[in-house]
């Protein structure tokens, strides 16, 4: 299974010549050339995670390709057909199978309402969490994708939320919000986490790939 990291959020995971797409938002640019995409999963209805264009494009080339999301995503998105998840539920979409964990976007503030959002765990091996902590407990991961910086975020909670993981590997994401610097700090941080049990770093930047 192939995992490509493309701007801020959005990601792929190609196995068998099918694939799976993972939040495609208003900071990403167009994916160009995709292969037998079978699902698409979004993670809650922050722009950054989904846009009606990147839907449309993606739709528009493969028809009919289900939509995985929280509830809050099928009221935003009210034009699509969504699929609704929940955490604890389990989807397969062949070569792809989706378990979803947590259920609530990080805390941003308290006067900003918190929304739905789920964590997917794809064929017992890659996780990502969207915007949240939430550990898929019992689980052995691969590859985590890890948030390295968001309004909701600090460091040491996403170094907190890696050693809980306790991946093999780790690669930080939704990024556009920092300075190469910044981002690259951030991801030193993710490192030594993952280092504590064993683990490492990946560095991905956009159109980077790694394979499982």
């Amino acid at each position: 299974m192939r995992v490509t990291k493309f701007e801020h959020a959005t990601l792929t995971l190609v196995d068998s010549g099918r694939t799976l797409v993972i939040d495609p938002g208003s900071f990403t640019a167009p994916l160009g050339e995709l292969e037998g995409v079978v699902a698409i999963v979004i993670t809650h209805e922050h722009p950054d995670h989904w846009t009606p264009d990147h839907l449309d494009r993606i739709l528009g080339i493969f028809p009919g390709t289900p939509i995985f999301a929280p509830e809050g995503v099928s009221k935003a998105a009210a034009g699509y057909d969504i699929t609704i998840v929940r955490p604890g539920d389990v989807v397969e979409v062949e070569p792809f199978r989706l378990e979803f964990f947590g259920g609530l976007h990080a805390v941003i503030h308290e006067t900003i309402p918190v929304v739905d959002n789920v964590g997917v765990l794809v064929n017992d091996e890659f996780y990502y969490p969207g915007d949240s902590y939430a550990v898929p407990k019992g689980r052995e991961v691969k590859l985590l994708a890890s948030p390295v910086g968001a309004p909701w975020l600090k460091i040491g909670e996403a170094m907190d939320f890696v050693l809980a993981v306790a991946p093999r590997r780790v690669f930080g994401t939704h990024d556009m919000g920092l300075s190469v610097a910044g981002r690259d700090m951030g991801r030193m941080r993710l490192g030594w986490a993952a280092e504590q049990h064993g683990g490492e770093l990946v560095e991905l930047n956009p159109g980077d790939s790694t394979d499982i």
